[in-house]
Parts: C-alpha cells; sequence; structure tokens
C-alpha cells in the first residue's frame, strides 16, 4: 500500500483501532502487537513485540508471541483482515482444545493470521524461524500433521470474511481513505 496499512482508515476507524477492538471484545489475558518497529499508534494496553532481525514477517511475529505468551493459546490475527469478526474469532476459540489450535482453511489454503495457536507449537513455529522456510502454509501443515492443529473448513459465504487488504482496491469502493497515524 505504501504505508503503514494500520493506519488506513475502513469503516471510519484506523485497522488497527478496529482489530484491537476485536481482540478486547474477546477479553483476553494480553494482546500483543507484533512489529518491525515500535508504531506510532500503539495503544498503551498491549504489549509490544519487536521482530528479531532479520524479521521474517508474520513469521516473526507469531514466533515472539507464542514464546512471549502465558496462557495456553495464542490467538493470531492480522491487523490486514478488517472483515473478520469478534463472531468468527469466537467460533475459533470454541473449537480449541488442550495441546491444539484452530487454523481456518479457506479452498484448501491455511489461514494462518486468523487463527488460534497451542504453547505446544512455539518450538514448531521458533525451529522454522531459525531455518531457511519461512512459509507459514508449511508450518501450519506440519502442526495438523503433528496433531497440534485441526482445520476449520470456512463455508463459501464467509470466505470473504477472512481476506486480506494488499491494496486500494480490496476495500469496498468509496470506503478506503488513509489517515496519518496519531
Amino acid at each position: 500500500m505504501g504505508r503503514d496499512k494500520a493506519t488506513i482508515e475502513f469503516d471510519g476507524r484506523a485497522l488497527w483501532e478496529r482489530q484491537v477492538e476485536i481482540l478486547r471484545d474477546l477479553r483476553p489475558e494480553t494482546i500483543f502487537v507484533s512489529a518491525r518497529t515500535t508504531p506510532r499508534w500503539l495503544p498503551t494496553d498491549t504489549q509490544l513485540l519487536l521482530d528479531d532481525p532479520p524479521s521474517r514477517g508474520p513469521l516473526s511475529g507469531v514466533t515472539k508471541a507464542l514464546q512471549a505468551m502465558q496462557t495456553t493459546h495464542l490467538m493470531a490475527l492480522a491487523v490486514d483482515m478488517p472483515f473478520v469478526a469478534s463472531e468468527q474469532l469466537r467460533n475459533l476459540c470454541s473449537l480449541v482444545q488442550a495441546g491444539w489450535g484452530v487454523v481456518p482453511m479457506i479452498r484448501g489454503q491455511a489461514e494462518p493470521l486468523a487463527a488460534v495457536y497451542p504453547a505446544e507449537a512455539a518450538a514448531d513455529f521458533a525451529a522454522a524461524l531459525a531455518g531457511t522456510d519461512f512459509s507459514l502454509q508449511r508450518i501450519i501443515r506440519k502442526l495438523a500433521a503433528e496433531e497440534k492443529v485441526r482445520f476449520f473448513t470456512v463455508s463459501a459465504k464467509d470466505e470473504h470474511l477472512f481476506r486480506s487488504v494488499n491494496e486500494p482496491g480490496d476495500f469496498k469502493e468509496g470506503r478506503f481513505t488513509s489517515r496519518p497515524p496519531k
């Protein structure tokens, strides 16, 4: 997008505001914000997790969050997925059990950035980050093979809720604006 996606406004709010509000609605013990550098918009009630260089994008963030969490599960939610609502995340949370998480599956592709991971996945993410293959799809398939995550097949009518926005055209017409960081 040529700018910090988190500060792009959607439905009258910056993406980061929307995502943090959705997570707050789930009443988590801690909300982590994962980033390469300290964002200007960081909410005071969150904990910042900076990627260790070199950053490997979402892999770095999920790995660090799994290492930092003090609970049994981690809910991952990308800032650029503005169509996901609390309802979908609550549904995922209702499907987790001790020792395993839930990853949405859309047309044969895992959606690793709106998923729930068990603490037991921390070593797998750390090993992937230390290696040379940074594909989240491969890590998710490995976790599924080891029965650390199960797949939740997203219905065709709900697939659009799990899409990310990567360019202005990904937002509905007339709803894309940008706003400088606070």
